[in-house]
């Protein structure tokens, strides 16, 4: 069986990544669009022939669908996956879920009470170099790990304004909530559950009002640290990732290139798909650093589970519970960086997966 699912959105996150990845699930068609721009309605006809195209979101809702993808800006998840599951779809709502671990937990509560599906698009756990790290510390290469540094850094001194540098602070614009959301469920994923935050929230270029130089400190309950940087104002950016621990470490250069590929066009899946250049490091014991081949990124995965996880085959890609612990630590990023001290989380903030 495959089921229908409406994307909502046509932007960057709808045409790059949603619809390419839906239609490379066997188990899942794009089957409908909604977008009100002329200009993304020319698109999806021109990507997706077939596809019907809506112009809004409540026309939606009376479809014969069966997902709603929303992929909207950030402003509009929570409404628009309130209406989603009201009107009795299952979902998946693109990050940032929502803007308060409160927002995110009704809309948990709302999805069992209709027996619905509610996922979250964490797909950067599918990075190579998050699948790498993942790895390592299974196989107990390097010992317990205490330290990880992991940073999407980049150099861009002119902004492109918009909503995500200069919005009102209910869009969500900012670099904390787009790849800092990333950051901080995959600091998570590997180290386990926080106790303790510490965030510098700045914006330092001229004419942007949101962040766009943020570092956040994370404590772990196992005594490690999370060091995570997210910046559009990095002169020169440091590797990818570094994750060390009490018998050696691992040292990852370069970001995951299949945001790339999708942009570039390629599609999900194919040959070479996920493979990354030889630049990770890795070091045992008192040994010489050796180069370590990094595990093959597979965005491709989060869709697939999705669709196993609706027919009843597997479990979500992504507990959305998941997601309400990572917003309990942006929400405590936020306050450490207007009041300038730690902020501890009781209980700490842990997956449950």
């Amino acid at each position: 069986m495959t089921l229908r699912a409406v994307l909502l959105g046509y932007g960057l996150a709808g045409r790059t990544f949603h619809a390419p990845l839906i239609s490379a699930e066997p188990g899942l068609e794009v089957a409908a669009v909604v977008t009100s721009d002329p200009t993304r309605q020319q698109q999806v006809r021109a990507d997706l022939p077939g596809v019907t195209v809506l112009d809004h979101a409540d026309d939606a809702w009376t479809g014969d669908f069966d997902l709603a993808v929303i992929a909207t800006a950030n402003s509009a998840h929570v409404p628009q996956a309130t209406a989603a599951l009201e009107a009795g779809f299952h979902v998946v709502v693109d990050k940032p879920l929502a803007g308060s671990a409160a927002q995110a937990q009704a809309l948990i509560d709302l999805a069992a009470a209709r027996g619905r599906q509610l996922h979250v698009f964490q797909n950067r756990r599918w990075d190579s170099e998050i699948l790498t790290a993942r790895r390592v510390i299974d196989d107990g290469l390097i010992g317990t790990p205490h330290r990880l540094e992991s940073r999407f850094e980049r150099w861009r001194p002119q902004p492109k304004g918009g909503w995500r540098e200069d919005g009102p602070a209910e869009d969500l614009p900012g670099l904390l909530y787009d790849l800092g959301a990333h950051l901080v469920d995959q600091a998570l994923h590997l180290l386990g559950p926080v106790h303790r935050v510490y965030a510098s929230v700045r914006r330092v270029r001229p004419g942007v009002t949101a962040d766009d130089d943020t570092q956040v400190m994370l404590e772990h309950v196992s005594g490690a640290v999370s060091m995570l940087s997210v910046s559009a104002a990095a002169t020169f950016t440091g590797p990818r990732l570094r994750l060390l621990g009490t018998g050696g470490g691992v040292w990852i250069d370069s970001l995951d290139t299949q945001e790339d590929a999708l942009r570039a066009g390629r599609v999900p899946g194919s040959d070479n798909w996920g493979v990354e250049a030889d630049d990770a490091l890795l070091v045992t014991g008192g040994n010489p650093p050796v180069s370590l081949a990094r595990a093959r990124g597979d965005w491709p995965a989060y869709y697939r589970a999705v669709a196993r996880s609706l027919t009843g085959a597997g479990p979500p890609p992504v507990d959305p519970r998941d997601v309400v612990e990572d917003l309990r630590v942006i929400e405590a990023a936020r306050e450490s960086a207007a009041t300038g001290s730690a902020v501890a989380l009781l209980p700490p903030a842990g997956h449950v997966t």
